[in-house]
């Protein structure tokens, strides 16, 4: 084979490994905006003044948290709802969102509505701090 037709097969090689790759990677373009659009929706339910839950152990609570937010661990969530009752936007939010998330999705199964993951504390503390 000629150093031309190798030139060829090896850029046909290259092109169509990095289409592959294309397809599997998310598009960061995407994450990006779909980011900016849950920080949106989060810094307008924040001026609301909902009721602020953090969701993580006391101990995690304990190291620091959200001015004004009360600690219900997810374990607690569900023997917790008269706490939830009445309350017209609820932030739930944890370490890294993980456990935020399934306390939305309890809360939400148990028929509480207006309900925000907050994300981490760290995230929802940045937006009340600015």
């Amino acid at each position: 084979m000629n150093l031309v037709k190798k030139g060829i097969l090896f850029f046909i090689i290259i092109f169509i490994s990095n289409f592959i790759a294309a397809q599997n990677t998310p598009n960061v373009l995407t994450q990006t905006l779909s980011q900016k659009a849950k920080t949106t929706e989060l810094k307008r339910v924040l001026k609301k003044r909902p009721f602020l839950v953090d969701v993580r152990t006391p101990d995690e609570f304990a190291q620091g948290t959200v001015k004004g937010a009360v600690n219900i661990p997810l374990d607690q969530i569900q023997n917790q709802f008269p706490k939830f009752k009445g309350k017209k936007n609820i932030v739930v939010f944890c370490r890294t969102g993980n456990r935020s998330t399934q306390a939305k999705a309890i809360l939400e199964q148990n028929g509480f509505t207006n309900i925000t993951n907050g994300g981490t504390w760290q995230d929802v503390n940045a937006i009340i701090n600015k």
